[in-house]
């Protein structure tokens, strides 16, 4: 059946994505903060905002609103719209207090919305809005203070922290989230949290060079943190609730050359979660649990290994021009449901002189299916009788955009997806999804 009430909201949402991009193409009085190019859709507040980044207090407003369309695949062809706000506020600590590199950052968000894998059935793996998910309710997304020492050298930092803003970082220019974020996550998020939900943690990072460094982090597992239900109570607060698990260790070594004048990022690492975890297949006594239907053989940590290449190879450092990436990470396959993931794409910004703010991307990805958690369905589903769909295959996606930004505060990024075999199953119909991203900054 189809659902009237999200088309008219989609309509609502572009409808005021066009009215801000029409606003920042007003004229503005002679003397006036000029729009087409500041950062921010608002401007300067009458040279406020400049006067604070002087004393050391910069504030951040951003909203993000994601549309999308199913065409074909799943039960129904619906539209479902999802967003996302964004408050934050950085504090320069030397120019404050004098207190030499130290940086303080809060940031809060609020999510809304509705999935449209979800809702129409589509049977996907990873959401075809990323910005969807860990609960649409208010979360604590940063609070932690980074501290310099050994002349910026070395960094620690601590408080409530996102592992994906420092581990495997990665952008989120596309929709799909097989292409946007720290991707470990996509495979493990019960554990590896990403934006918007944070724990506390702690990371040190060590700059060996100018072009190369290392860093280490411990970060508290805890399931609460990626329970919807306690999100929506909780998920502001920066408490630290019961029932912590254990730990996750992530290690990452990063080297950040130019080729040909052009920058480059490539890292490699790895992390381990020290928290115990239910095998996917055996049973206490090792043998296929699905068939005998007893207790789970327990795991003693849980791990994996990641690889992020991104390299501009034409154009201007940092300007018009097409930057390449290769992303790869792969799970313990004795507990993650989906055990790999490798993507790849290319994005060039200022495909038109007259358009250096535009952009475009393409890239295509597959995420695989652990067949141990498949055969183990199987065998559960001739035990029972039940009739439970496990993929034993990988799920590929294609997405193709185009970014239009009237100016720097504003984008319109309508986009394709193409989901072939979602949920790593062919008995899942190919998905065709049209979508719409956009943002504005504040």
């Amino acid at each position: 059946m189809r659902n009237k009430r999200f088309p008219v909201l989609c309509q609502r949402a572009a409808a005021i994505a066009v009215a801000a991009a029409a606003f920042t193409l007003c004229p503005t009085p002679a003397g006036a903060y000029d729009i087409a190019t500041s950062p921010y859709l608002l401007g300067d507040w009458g040279g406020m905002r400049t006067r604070l980044e002087e004393q050391g207090v910069m504030f951040s407003i951003g909203y993000l609103s994601e549309v999308a369309h199913n065409f074909s695949g799943g039960t129904d062809h619906l539209t479902r719209y999802t967003d996302q706000w964004a408050f934050g506020a950085t504090l320069d600590l030397n120019k404050l207090w004098g207190w030499a590199g130290g940086t303080f950052q809060f940031t809060m968000t609020d999510r809304n919305g509705r999935n449209l894998g979800a809702d129409a059935n589509i049977g996907n793996n990873m959401l075809i809005q990323e910005v969807f998910g860990r609960g649409q309710t208010w979360h604590l997304t940063q609070l932690w203070l980074n501290q310099k020492l050994l002349d910026e050298r070395l960094e620690i930092k601590l408080g409530r922290l996102t592992v994906g803003e420092d581990f495997f970082s990665f952008s989120c220019d596309f929709q799909n989230l097989t292409f946007c974020g720290s991707q470990p996550g996509n495979l493990v998020g019960d554990y590896w949290v990403n934006w918007p939900t944070s724990q506390w943690a702690t990371r040190i990072k060590f700059h060996a060079s100018r072009e190369t460094y290392v860093q280490t982090g411990v970060y508290q597992v805890n399931p609460n943190y990626v329970d919807d239900s306690y999100a929506r109570h909780n998920g502001w607060k920066p408490n630290n609730p019961s029932g912590t698990t254990g730990a996750l260790i992530p290690l990452e070594a990063g080297w950040q050359p130019t080729w040909q004048g052009l920058p480059g990022s490539y890292k490699v690492g790895g992390w381990y979660n020290t928290s115990d975890a239910d095998d996917l297949y055996f049973d206490i006594n090792h043998n296929p649990r699905g068939a005998t239907g007893l207790d789970p053989l327990k795991r003693s940590g849980r791990f994996g290994v990641y690889l992020s290449l991104q390299q501009q190879v034409t154009g201007t450092a940092g300007g018009r021009g097409a930057t390449v990436f290769l992303n790869f990470s792969h799970a313990d396959r004795n507990t993650a449901q989906l055990d790999h993931q490798i993507t790849m794409g290319v994005q060039y910004k200022g495909p038109f002189e007259s358009r250096a703010q535009d952009s475009i991307g393409f890239a295509v990805g597959a995420t695989h299916n652990n067949e141990r958690f498949a055969d183990f369905v199987q065998q559960n589903n001739a035990r029972t009788g039940q009739n439970v769909v496990a993929g034993s295959g990988y799920e590929y996606v294609s997405e193709l955009y185009y970014s239009w930004s009237p100016v720097p505060s504003v984008f319109l990024r309508p986009n394709l997806q193409y989901i072939l075999h979602p949920g790593g199953t062919s008995r899942n119909s190919n998905a065709f999804v049209i979508g719409l991203k956009s943002g504005v900054t504040f």
